[in-house]
Protein backbone atom coordinates (compact mmCIF):
# COMPACT_ATOMS: atom_id res chain seq x y z
CA UNK A 1 0.00 0.00 0.00
CA UNK A 2 1.37 3.19 -0.96
CA UNK A 3 1.23 6.56 0.78
CA UNK A 4 -1.28 8.62 0.07
CA UNK A 5 -1.32 11.91 -2.44
CA UNK A 6 -1.74 15.07 -1.64
CA UNK A 7 -5.10 16.09 -2.05
CA UNK A 8 -11.70 30.79 18.58
CA UNK A 9 -11.45 29.07 21.30
CA UNK A 10 -8.52 28.03 23.19
CA UNK A 11 -6.71 24.45 21.64
CA UNK A 12 -7.63 21.66 24.36
CA UNK A 13 -7.12 22.56 27.80
CA UNK A 14 -9.21 20.74 30.97
CA UNK A 15 -11.02 23.75 32.56
CA UNK A 16 -10.15 25.06 36.54
CA UNK A 17 -11.59 22.57 38.70
CA UNK A 18 -12.60 19.42 36.52
CA UNK A 19 -11.59 16.37 37.19
CA UNK A 20 -8.56 14.93 35.53
CA UNK A 21 -8.15 13.88 32.28
CA UNK A 22 -9.00 10.18 32.53
CA UNK A 23 -11.76 11.11 34.71
CA UNK A 24 -13.47 13.72 32.57
CA UNK A 25 -16.80 12.75 30.50
CA UNK A 26 -15.94 11.41 27.02
CA UNK A 27 -17.11 13.75 24.37
CA UNK A 28 -16.58 17.18 26.46
CA UNK A 29 -13.23 17.83 25.13
CA UNK A 30 -11.89 21.10 25.30
CA UNK A 31 -12.63 24.06 23.17
CA UNK A 32 -10.27 25.35 20.43
CA UNK A 33 -8.74 28.34 20.51
CA UNK A 34 -8.18 31.86 18.83
CA UNK A 35 -4.47 31.22 19.10
CA UNK A 36 -2.53 29.09 17.19
CA UNK A 37 -0.41 26.27 18.42
CA UNK A 38 3.26 27.19 19.62
CA UNK A 39 6.19 25.17 18.49
CA UNK A 40 6.65 21.51 18.27
CA UNK A 41 8.47 20.71 20.40
CA UNK A 42 9.29 16.61 21.52
CA UNK A 43 8.81 15.41 25.33
CA UNK A 44 12.21 14.17 25.34
CA UNK A 45 13.48 11.05 24.34
CA UNK A 46 11.36 8.34 26.56
CA UNK A 47 10.72 6.17 23.49
CA UNK A 48 11.52 2.52 24.73
CA UNK A 49 13.45 1.07 21.66
CA UNK A 50 12.57 -2.57 21.09
CA UNK A 51 15.21 -5.46 20.30
CA UNK A 52 14.67 -7.09 17.09
CA UNK A 53 13.46 -10.10 18.40
CA UNK A 54 11.05 -8.03 20.41
CA UNK A 55 9.57 -6.29 17.07
CA UNK A 56 9.74 -9.91 15.04
CA UNK A 57 7.42 -11.23 18.03
CA UNK A 58 4.85 -8.21 18.04
CA UNK A 59 3.49 -9.62 14.65
CA UNK A 60 0.47 -10.27 14.37
CA UNK A 61 -0.27 -8.91 18.36
CA UNK A 62 -3.32 -7.11 18.98
CA UNK A 63 -3.02 -3.38 19.88
CA UNK A 64 -5.81 -2.46 22.58
CA UNK A 65 -8.03 0.33 21.55
CA UNK A 66 -8.08 3.07 23.24
CA UNK A 67 -12.40 4.15 23.17
CA UNK A 68 -15.34 4.83 25.07
CA UNK A 69 -18.93 5.91 24.60
CA UNK A 70 -19.41 9.61 23.42
CA UNK A 71 -16.10 10.52 22.21
CA UNK A 72 -15.60 14.10 19.91
CA UNK A 73 -13.79 12.28 17.51
CA UNK A 74 -13.01 8.28 16.98
CA UNK A 75 -9.53 8.43 15.32
CA UNK A 76 -9.07 4.81 12.83
CA UNK A 77 -5.56 4.42 11.56
CA UNK A 78 -4.88 1.29 9.40
CA UNK A 79 -3.54 -1.30 11.78
CA UNK A 80 -0.63 -1.40 14.49
CA UNK A 81 2.67 -1.13 13.45
CA UNK A 82 5.32 -3.56 15.20
CA UNK A 83 6.77 -0.95 17.54
CA UNK A 84 3.30 -0.30 18.33
CA UNK A 85 2.15 -3.25 18.93
CA UNK A 86 5.79 -3.96 21.24
CA UNK A 87 5.27 -1.30 23.47
CA UNK A 88 1.93 -0.80 23.59
CA UNK A 89 0.98 2.48 22.18
CA UNK A 90 -0.55 3.83 19.25
CA UNK A 91 1.27 5.63 16.58
CA UNK A 92 4.09 5.06 18.98
CA UNK A 93 7.12 4.66 16.25
CA UNK A 94 9.73 7.45 16.37
CA UNK A 95 8.80 9.54 12.96
CA UNK A 96 4.99 8.93 12.74
CA UNK A 97 3.50 12.02 13.38
CA UNK A 98 0.12 11.81 13.92
CA UNK A 99 1.16 13.15 17.85
CA UNK A 100 2.34 16.70 16.30
CA UNK A 101 -1.06 16.53 13.84
CA UNK A 102 -3.10 16.47 16.85
CA UNK A 103 -1.36 18.86 18.36
CA UNK A 104 -1.14 21.37 15.51
CA UNK A 105 -4.54 20.60 14.78
CA UNK A 106 -5.48 21.82 18.26
CA UNK A 107 -6.79 18.35 19.76
CA UNK A 108 -4.40 18.40 22.69
CA UNK A 109 -3.21 21.20 24.92
CA UNK A 110 0.37 20.52 24.22
CA UNK A 111 2.09 17.99 22.06
CA UNK A 112 1.79 14.26 24.15
CA UNK A 113 4.11 11.34 24.26
CA UNK A 114 2.48 8.07 23.05
CA UNK A 115 2.65 6.77 26.30
CA UNK A 116 0.32 9.63 27.76
CA UNK A 117 -2.30 8.55 25.13
CA UNK A 118 -4.77 7.60 28.32
CA UNK A 119 -5.19 11.33 28.32
CA UNK A 120 -6.81 11.50 25.08
CA UNK A 121 -10.70 10.27 26.45
CA UNK A 122 -10.46 13.50 28.23
CA UNK A 123 -10.59 15.55 25.61
CA UNK A 124 -13.17 13.50 23.77
CA UNK A 125 -10.31 11.55 21.94
CA UNK A 126 -10.21 7.59 20.63
CA UNK A 127 -8.52 5.71 18.87
CA UNK A 128 -8.65 2.46 16.98
CA UNK A 129 -7.54 0.21 14.07
CA UNK A 130 -9.24 -1.04 10.57
CA UNK A 131 -7.49 -4.34 10.99
CA UNK A 132 -6.56 -5.17 14.65
CA UNK A 133 -3.38 -7.51 13.67
CA UNK A 134 0.42 -5.86 13.56
CA UNK A 135 2.40 -5.91 10.62
CA UNK A 136 5.64 -4.02 9.56
CA UNK A 137 4.08 -2.32 6.89
CA UNK A 138 0.20 -1.07 5.99
CA UNK A 139 0.69 -2.61 2.25
CA UNK A 140 1.32 -6.59 3.97
CA UNK A 141 -3.03 -5.93 4.58
CA UNK A 142 -4.89 -7.79 2.14
CA UNK A 143 -7.70 -6.44 0.68
CA UNK A 144 -10.10 -8.65 2.58
CA UNK A 145 -8.94 -7.54 5.97
CA UNK A 146 -9.32 -4.20 5.08
CA UNK A 147 -12.99 -4.61 3.85
CA UNK A 148 -13.61 -6.82 6.85
CA UNK A 149 -12.32 -4.34 9.22
CA UNK A 150 -14.14 -1.77 7.63
CA UNK A 151 -17.70 -4.03 8.74
CA UNK A 152 -16.20 -4.19 12.38
CA UNK A 153 -15.57 -0.39 12.58
CA UNK A 154 -19.01 -0.01 11.46
CA UNK A 155 -20.43 -2.00 14.37
CA UNK A 156 -17.82 -0.62 17.06
CA UNK A 157 -19.13 2.96 15.90
CA UNK A 158 -22.96 1.55 16.23
CA UNK A 159 -22.09 0.43 19.62
CA UNK A 160 -19.40 3.74 21.00
CA UNK A 161 -21.10 6.03 19.22
CA UNK A 162 -18.96 8.54 18.84
CA UNK A 163 -19.96 11.94 16.95
CA UNK A 164 -16.57 11.90 14.25
CA UNK A 165 -14.92 9.25 12.79
CA UNK A 166 -11.54 9.97 11.08
CA UNK A 167 -9.91 7.38 8.91
CA UNK A 168 -6.12 7.90 8.60
CA UNK A 169 -5.40 6.86 5.39
CA UNK A 170 -7.54 7.46 2.05
CA UNK A 171 -6.06 4.55 0.57
CA UNK A 172 -7.04 1.99 3.23
CA UNK A 173 -10.60 3.79 3.51
CA UNK A 174 -11.57 3.48 -0.16
CA UNK A 175 -10.69 -0.16 0.04
CA UNK A 176 -12.34 -1.17 3.35
CA UNK A 177 -15.72 1.19 2.35
CA UNK A 178 -15.53 0.15 -1.31
CA UNK A 179 -14.97 4.34 -1.90
CA UNK A 180 -12.43 4.19 -5.02
CA UNK A 181 -12.95 7.90 -5.56
CA UNK A 182 -12.66 8.93 -2.09
CA UNK A 183 -10.71 11.91 -1.21
CA UNK A 184 -9.46 13.77 1.91
CA UNK A 185 -11.73 15.66 4.01
CA UNK A 186 -15.42 14.78 4.91
CA UNK A 187 -17.19 12.13 3.53
CA UNK A 188 -20.84 12.18 1.76
CA UNK A 189 -21.77 9.23 3.96
CA UNK A 190 -22.55 8.39 7.77
CA UNK A 191 -21.02 5.09 9.51
CA UNK A 192 -23.65 4.13 11.80
CA UNK A 193 -24.59 7.49 12.80
CA UNK A 194 -21.12 9.57 12.73
CA UNK A 195 -20.02 11.83 10.38
CA UNK A 196 -17.07 10.91 8.67
CA UNK A 197 -13.46 12.15 7.92
CA UNK A 198 -10.16 11.03 6.17
CA UNK A 199 -6.88 11.90 6.64
CA UNK A 200 -3.78 11.70 5.36
CA UNK A 201 -1.46 8.78 7.03
CA UNK A 202 0.77 10.16 9.47
CA UNK A 203 3.36 7.84 8.62
CA UNK A 204 6.48 9.41 8.28
CA UNK A 205 7.04 6.84 4.76
CA UNK A 206 4.13 9.40 3.37
CA UNK A 207 6.21 12.06 1.79
CA UNK A 208 3.01 13.81 0.50
CA UNK A 209 2.44 15.38 3.38
CA UNK A 210 4.61 17.87 5.51
CA UNK A 211 4.20 18.10 9.28
CA UNK A 212 2.66 21.63 8.58
CA UNK A 213 0.32 20.21 6.35
CA UNK A 214 -0.40 17.65 8.71
CA UNK A 215 -1.53 19.61 11.16
CA UNK A 216 -3.70 21.50 8.51
CA UNK A 217 -5.48 19.05 7.78
CA UNK A 218 -5.85 17.71 11.75
CA UNK A 219 -6.80 21.30 12.35
CA UNK A 220 -9.96 21.24 9.48
CA UNK A 221 -11.19 18.51 11.26
CA UNK A 222 -11.12 20.20 14.77
CA UNK A 223 -12.72 23.45 13.10
CA UNK A 224 -15.54 20.89 11.86
CA UNK A 225 -15.98 18.75 14.68
CA UNK A 226 -15.99 21.93 16.91
CA UNK A 227 -18.52 23.70 14.87
CA UNK A 228 -21.87 21.43 15.30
Amino acid sequence: MTPDPPGGRRPGRPRRGAPAPGDRRPGSGPPLGDRRPGPVTGPGDRYPRPTREELAAAADRLLPDLIAPGLDVLFVGINPGLWSAAVGWHFARPGNRFWPALYRGGFTPRLLHPSEQGELPGYGIGITNMVERASARADELTAAELVAGAEALREKVARYRPRWVAVVGVTAYRIGFARPKATFGPQPERLADARLWVLPNPSGLNAHFTPESLGAAFAELRQASTAL
